[in-house]
């Protein structure tokens, strides 16, 4: 009889043991599949390797992936950082991504043709105003003869600047319809200015030092001021020819400018929630470029 209810014992002790057993296998399948879930696991969904600078684009292209998940396009964007510009068509044209999103047209333009790359746009994003700023003058007509005028020495932004400064009517260009001017293309300077390349970031730093500067927008909100602070704005027109340059740009390969999934990515992206998340994380230091 004792050896009976041993046995029984035993017995219940094992069912109990493989009951358990169950349920923590149960518990960790739970456990992982909430994990795969929150972190990026997208079982059955189309992958889009796309190639930006930086984090700072990362709240809008998040908005995106909402609206292709709302939209059910089964699309899952996965986004891959760079530190410059200048890598982001040779990822691109070597097949490593699928598409990039860091650049405008006068940059693909200028980099295809200096290495020979078959690339193409196929959305526009946002543009970021680029205007003059000075704390020492209210208006362009007072900036004195010989004075010191900082503008970016990255190649994205050195002729953009010439063009703004030609705009303000400060300096004449040899071709004015040329999108990226060098320092040689200025024909007419009637004012002497000395125009000396500096680090696009450090140039607000420097207003003090100089009689203006031309600045990109974002650094003037970092630095706390307004876009609207500038002493010459070039008047914002999406209609305009001579913005349209700069617009940023979504691109592709040429063979892959009529591809699908990256149409639907364009689209989601042409979305009025994309457009209120650039609206609201840049406060006018970029603005939607597109129709929604």
């Amino acid at each position: 009889m004792a050896g009976s209810n041993k046995a029984g014992r035993k017995r219940k002790a094992k069912i109990e043991l493989i009951a358990l057993s169950v349920a923590i296998i149960v518990a960790l399948i739970a456990i992982c599949g909430t994990s795969y879930k929150l972190h990026g696991g997208q079982q059955g969904k189309t992958e889009v390797k796309i190639a930006v600078i930086g984090s700072s684009d990362d709240q809008i292209w998040q908005e995106v992936q909402a609206e292709l998940d709302r939209r059910g396009d089964n699309i899952h964007v996965v986004m891959k950082p760079f530190q410059d510009a200048i890598y982001l068509n040779q990822v691109l044209s070597n097949r490593e991504v699928d598409l990039n999103a860091g650049e405008h047209y006068a940059f693909l333009e200028n980099d295809s043709a200096t290495n020979h790359y078959k690339l193409s746009a196929i959305g526009d994003t946002y543009i970021s105003p680029m205007n003059l700023y000075s704390q020492r003058y209210k208006k362009v007509e007072d900036i004195p003869e010989g004075s010191k005028i900082a503008i970016p020495n990255n190649a994205t932004n050195l002729g953009r600047a010439l063009k703004v400064l030609e705009r303000a009517g400060l300096i004449t260009l040899r071709d004015p319809k040329t999108t990226t001017p060098v320092p040689e293309d200025v024909i007419g300077n009637p004012k002497h200015l000395i125009i000396e390349q500096t680090d696009p970031a450090g140039i607000i730093n420097l207003l003090p030092d100089y009689a203006a500067g031309v600045v990109n927008a974002n650094f003037v909100i970092d630095a706390g001021m307004k876009v609207s602070d500038a002493i010459f704005q070039v008047p914002f027109d999406l209609k305009d020819p001579a913005n349209h340059p700069y617009v940023n740009i979504i691109v592709a390969n040429e063979d892959q400018r009529n591809n699908e999934t990256y149409r639907k990515i364009v689209d989601a992206y042409h979305s009025k929630a994309v457009a209120d998340t650039i609206n609201r994380i840049y406060k006018g230091a970029s603005v939607p470029a597109f129709s929604y």
